[in-house]
């Protein structure tokens, strides 16, 4: 456990398969989509509608907030989960929930065609083993959102919040955005990236050599250790910062390219 001094214990093995006739995976993550960012909405728009990838995994923090699945009702995460609906009969959609969207729930999965991705999940394909994460569960020196994280993962948690009505839970989450040391504790300090000794030891145990993840939105690839690498997604914000990037894995190896040449 943190601040214990004793190693955290190893997340459980989830691996995933790539069917023999998947020719590109596209793993993305961090579009923190919502209403005031319409650039960014209308670029993963015609991204999904575009690629030719055989199938796009999200890695965490796919909407800006999510604080129950009945949100799915209102227009804009209407309009969110039709657009991922009809890319999802086309080809595969995973998410894997972040920080911002840990309440994505089964009734999400299903109304938008998502398979659901336990973090982390090892991608087995062509030869590879890759190990996909959102990232912030190893920023483990960050004891304050460590500890957060793990309250709100509760069952108990869960089920006392989404008991809540809709309006207020959406309170709650704008009134966390706009208390800087609430939201720090929420989203993790920004200061404290993923830590190198506890990523290795993932890898090592999930028998892989490298590492995908997100959340820290610095993106870019590292050596953590001889034999081990990282390599970070980034974020997506077409509204204010003209950034987002896809990280292509094929037979080949990984590339990143602009969502547009994807």
């Amino acid at each position: 456990m943190p601040g214990t001094g004793a190693p955290a214990p190893l997340p459980r093995l989830f691996e995933w398969v790539a069917p023999a006739s998947w020719r590109t995976i596209d793993l993305i993550s961090d579009l923190h989509l919502c209403e005031a960012m319409p650039r960014t909405f209308d670029a993963f728009r015609v991204y999904l509608q575009s690629t030719q990838a055989d199938a796009v995994f999200v890695l965490g923090d796919l909407f800006e907030v999510w604080v129950g699945d009945d949100m799915r009702q209102r227009p804009f995460e209407s309009a969110c989960v039709d657009l991922l609906a009809e890319a999802a009969s086309r080809r595969c959609v995973a998410f894997m929930a972040g920080n911002r969207d840990f309440l994505v729930g089964s009734a999400m999965l299903s109304a938008s065609g998502m398979a659901g991705l336990p973090d982390p999940t090892v991608l087995s394909a062509w030869g590879q083993r890759l190990l996909l994460s959102h990232g912030d569960a190893l920023c483990v020196a960050d004891l304050p959102y460590q500890a957060f994280r793990e309250q709100v993962r509760s069952a108990a948690w869960q089920a006392t919040f989404l008991a809540k009505p809709l309006p207020e839970r959406l309170q709650i989450a704008a009134e966390i955005r706009h208390a800087s040391r609430t939201r720090r504790q929420f989203d993790g300090d920004g200061t404290v990236d993923v830590d190198a000794a506890q990523a290795v030891r993932w890898l090592h145990a999930m028998g892989a050599a490298e590492l995908v993840h997100g959340h820290t939105h610095r993106p870019g690839s590292q050596t953590l250790a001889p034999g081990f690498k990282r390599h970070v997604l980034s974020d997506w914000d077409l509204d204010d910062a003209r950034r987002a990037e896809v990280l292509r894995v094929t037979r080949d190896g990984l590339v990143r390219l602009a969502p547009a040449d994807a």
